[in-house]
């Protein structure tokens, strides 16, 4: 076990990396990438190497295995050090001994390697931007989980990063953009194929006896100041008294999340977003409720009401007390799209019938659309190509999740100005 000497020496310069995330601060620059031979793979390093982080870790190496993806992984932080432990053993396992190089706590000394062309960023919410930025600072790619930062200023300073280093890649990880079926719907859409369209709607639904993300277990080997740095954890946001459930279920937690909607209802209106060509959420009103969950501070019912600039209105609905969702459809002045897995079917509106034809398309398997995701980041690193999920499309989710989330709190419309990018309460 760890004693509290090598911890303290251990952790002594990540404390820095606690720091507030400042929104004020000039817009670094971003250094060159290093070189990247023909034949060289992609050094990839992941940070955060929870449940989510260490499933990217397991996936990352067995795509290498497989060879749909020339890249390796080099490097590996977190602040608890079984976790990391753990996703060492389990990428090794496939890799090799001795191929992954462990970064305790200072996930800056990961960033710092020269070697490394991109970096994974697993972590809880509030780690996000911060973490990106340094990541783009140093010259490297940047795959960030969803949903993009906490707040919308976070995700404002992001944008503002990439349009002031073009070059940059960052990619972030709503993995339905790879779904070959809103490829298709943006065709049809772009081509006239149902006139304007004027709503959508979609949902994330799903259910559980005892509470969500209660499956995310509490670990008794967890221990503050010995394994596993409790302050690096709670960074910008202030430190609390240690909590394995608020380390562990954070997702539950209004401080650290926006629950159902940042972490599940992101991954349907993403793709639509991108598909219709929205442009920015305008207005935004939310409802919802702890009808079930009881224990969980975040909603477990939300309904959301998003207007966007194109004159386009988006109904969303997100539970985790009851698992029947909405059907995702788009519906058009000429006719409407009915979105399920890699199937579209349009159909006309009845005072249309006889100028547009009713078809269905049904797109090809192409796999698990997470891995897609990844293998297309790790790609565009080689070949310089924009990302899959570029940051301002992760920016316009960010309004609509930061706008919900306050409308919930709040009980008031919220509005956006895409001019200034100022949000008001209505």
């Amino acid at each position: 076990m760890t004693d509290r000497r090598e911890f303290l020496a251990t952790t002594a310069g990540a404390t820095l990396g606690a720091r507030a995330f400042s929104l004020d601060a000039p817009i670094p620059r971003a250094a060159p990438p290093p070189p990247l031979g023909v034949d060289e793979p992609v050094k990839i390093g992941v940070i955060g190497t929870g449940g989510m982080g260490t499933g990217h870790v397991e996936a990352l190496v067995a795509i290498a295995k497989s060879g749909r993806a020339n890249l390796q992984l080099v490097a590996l932080s977190d602040v608890c050090r079984p976790r990391l432990e753990e996703a060492k053993a389990k990428a090794e396992t496939i890799q090799g001994p001795g191929t992954v190089e462990t970064h305790y706590a200072d996930y800056r000394a990961l960033i710092a390697r020269k070697d490394l062309h991109g970096v994974l960023i697993a972590t809880q919410e509030h780690w996000h931007a911060k973490m990106t930025e340094e990541a783009v600072a140093a010259g490297k790619a940047v795959y960030v989980e969803k949903p993009m930062t906490l707040r919308f200023p976070e995700a404002l300073r992001l944008l503002k990063l990439v349009r002031a280093n073009p070059q940059a890649q960052v990619n972030v990880g709503t993995q339905f953009v790879m779904n070959p079926s809103f490829a298709k719907v943006r065709q049809l859409i772009a081509a006239g194929a149902i006139g304007k369209p004027v709503w959508s709607q979609t949902s994330y639904c799903r259910n559980s006896k005892e509470g969500e993300w209660l499956y995310y277990a509490l670990d008794p080997n967890w221990k503050p100041g010995e394994n596993l740095d409790w302050k690096q954890w709670c960074g910008s946001l202030g430190e609390i008294p240690w909590n394995p459930e608020v380390y562990a279920r954070w997702r539950r937690y209004r401080k650290y999340s926006t629950g159902i909607i940042g972490d599940l209802l992101v991954h349907q209106m993403t793709p639509l977003i991108m598909a219709l060509d929205l442009g920015w959420p305008t207005r935004v009103v939310a409802s919802g409720g702890h009808y079930v969950d009881k224990a969980m501070e975040n909603h477990d019912q939300v309904n959301l009401n998003i207007e966007f600039e194109s004159e386009h209105t988006m109904v969303v609905a997100g539970s985790t007390a009851n698992e029947v969702g909405l059907e995702t459809v788009i519906r058009g002045h000429k006719g409407n799209l009915y979105i399920g897995g890699r199937k579209v079917s349009l159909r006309p509106e009845r005072l249309y019938a006889d100028e547009v034809d009713e078809q269905t398309f049904d797109g090809e398997d192409l796999g698990d659309s997470q891995d897609l995701l990844r293998i297309h980041w790790v790609n565009a690193i080689r070949s310089k190509a924009p990302v899959a999920s570029p940051v301002e499309l992760g920016a316009k989710v960010m309004v609509a999740v930061d706008l919900a989330t306050r409308s919930l709190w709040e009980g008031a419309a919220f509005g956006f100005d895409p001019q200034s990018m100022k949000v008001r309460k209505l």
